[in-house]
C-alpha cells in the first residue's frame, strides 16, 4: 500500500510524482510540475518508498543541488580542444604555356583486349593555368534534348574522372557537348570567353581497337575529343541545336552537289567582274555551319572565280569581302600570294565598292 513520502505513476494515464496526503482511498499526488492531483490508490504504483527517497535526496540534494554542483566542477576543469585549421589548398603551379587553354575529353576501355565486352571510363584532361567550371552533356540522334552527365570544376593541371560507361549507354552517346567558364583565384588572369562545343560521336569506334590511340595524358590508348587546343574552340556549338540534324543534312547534300557559282553583280561590259562573297550572297541556308565550314566556302568561291579567269589576261575583278575582323581577306592574300602570286593586287574603289573589296587584275 502507497503512502505518505512514496514517489509513485499513474496505472491509467502517464505522469506520477510523490504522494503529499492520503485522504480515505484518495491520494494527493504532487507533480512534478507542482500541481497536486487527486488519484485512487489503486490507480498507483510504487516507484519509490519515502525511505528510498529520502536516502536519494541525500546523496543527490533536495533539488538536485550536489548534483550540479558536481557538473559545475566537472565543467569547470574541462578544456577545450583547439579545432584544428582546415588544411590551405596546394597553391597551383603555373607555367607559361598554361596560359593557353587545352582541354581534352577522353574515352578509356577497362579491358582493352575485350572491347566486345568492357565497360568504359571517361575522363576530363585541363591543360592550364585555369580553373574550369563545366557541364558535359550527351545526346542520342533519336532523343528530343540533351542529357547532363557531369557538372562540377575541374582545377588547373588536373585530369578528372567523370564517369563510367556500359556499351549500352556507349551505344546512345551520338553527340557530346562541353561548356565550360574559365577563371583563376586570389590573381588576375586574362579573360577567356565562355564556351561550347559540340561534337559528333562515332559511337562504333568504341569497339574497334585500332581506333583507341596513344595520347600524351594517358598511359593507355584512348579515344580522345581535343575540346579546346591552345585558346582555339575545335568545334563550336551551333546556336539552334534543335534543327542541328536538318541542318547536318543539308551540308551533306550540299557538299555532294558542285560548288555553286559565286553571285556574279551585273556590271558595264568592259568593267572589272565583281564578286560578292558575303555568305549570304553565295547560300540560302548556313544552319549547322560552323565559322570554319563558311569561310572554306567562301575561299573555295574564290578560286572558282579565279580558275575560270586566269587565261582572260588583263581581266580586273573584284572581291568583295567585307571589313569585318578581316578574317576572310588574310585567307584572300594568303591564296594570292601563294596560289595565285603574280598577279596585281590593290584596293578596290572606296567609292564603288567601300571599305572591304579587293580588285585583282590577271597577269
Amino acid at each position: 500500500m502507497a503512502k505518505i513520502g512514496d514517489t509513485v505513476r499513474f496505472l491509467s494515464s502517464t505522469g506520477g510524482g510523490r504522494i503529499v496526503k492520503i485522504d480515505g482511498q484518495i491520494a494527493h499526488v504532487e507533480e512534478d510540475d507542482g500541481f497536486v492531483t487527486p488519484v485512487l490508490l489503486k490507480e498507483l504504483v510504487v516507484v519509490a518508498t519515502a525511505g528510498e527517497e529520502a536516502s536519494r535526496r541525500d546523496i543527490f540534494g533536495g533539488t538536485g543541488q550536489k548534483k550540479q554542483e558536481q557538473e559545475r566542477e566537472r565543467q569547470s576543469k574541462f578544456v577545450p580542444t583547439a579545432v584544428p585549421e582546415a588544411p590551405k589548398p596546394e597553391p597551383v603551379v603555373e607555367t607559361p604555356e598554361g596560359e593557353k587553354l587545352n582541354v581534352t575529353l577522353a574515352y578509356q576501355a577497362i579491358e582493352l583486349k575485350h572491347l566486345s565486352t568492357t565497360d568504359f571510363e571517361a575522363y576530363l584532361v585541363n591543360d592550364s593555368n585555369y580553373y574550369l567550371y563545366f557541364t558535359y552533356l550527351s545526346r542520342a540522334d533519336d532523343a528530343d534534348g540533351w542529357t547532363t552527365r557531369y557538372a562540377g570544376l575541374v582545377e588547373p593541371n588536373m585530369q578528372i574522372f567523370i564517369e563510367e560507361l556500359s556499351r549500352e549507354q556507349v551505344g546512345r552517346l551520338d553527340r557530346v557537348a562541353f561548356q565550360y567558364v574559365a577563371f583563376k583565384r586570389d590573381k588576375e588572369f586574362r579573360l577567356k570567353a565562355p564556351v561550347a562545343i559540340e561534337a559528333r560521336m562515332d559511337t562504333t569506334k568504341f569497339f574497334k581497337l585500332h581506333c583507341f590511340r596513344e595520347n600524351p595524358y594517358f598511359d593507355e590508348p584512348v579515344i580522345a575529343v581535343d575540346i579546346v587546343k591552345n585558346d582555339i574552340p575545335q568545334r563550336a556549338m551551333t546556336l539552334d541545336s534543335g534543327s542541328l540534324e536538318d541542318a547536318l543534312k543539308q551540308k551533306r547534300a550540299a557538299d555532294r552537289r558542285q560548288l555553286a557559282r559565286p553571285v556574279q553583280k551585273k556590271q558595264p561590259k568592259d568593267g572589272p567582274l565583281v564578286v560578292d562573297l558575303h555568305i549570304h550572297e553565295l547560300l540560302d541556308n548556313t544552319h549547322g555551319l560552323s565559322n570554319a565550314d563558311i569561310l572554306n566556302y567562301q575561299v573555295d568561291a574564290f578560286r572558282k572565280t579565279m580558275d575560270e579567269n586566269l587565261r582572260n589576261h588583263g581581266k580586273k575583278i573584284v572581291f568583295i569581302h567585307g571589313k569585318g575582323e578581316g578574317v576572310l581577306r588574310q585567307a584572300l592574300m594568303k591564296e594570292l600570294n601563294y596560289r595565285y602570286k603574280g598577279h596585281d593586287v590593290q584596293d578596290a574603289s572606296f567609292r564603288e565598292y567601300g571599305y572591304g573589296a579587293t580588285q585583282v587584275t590577271i597577269r
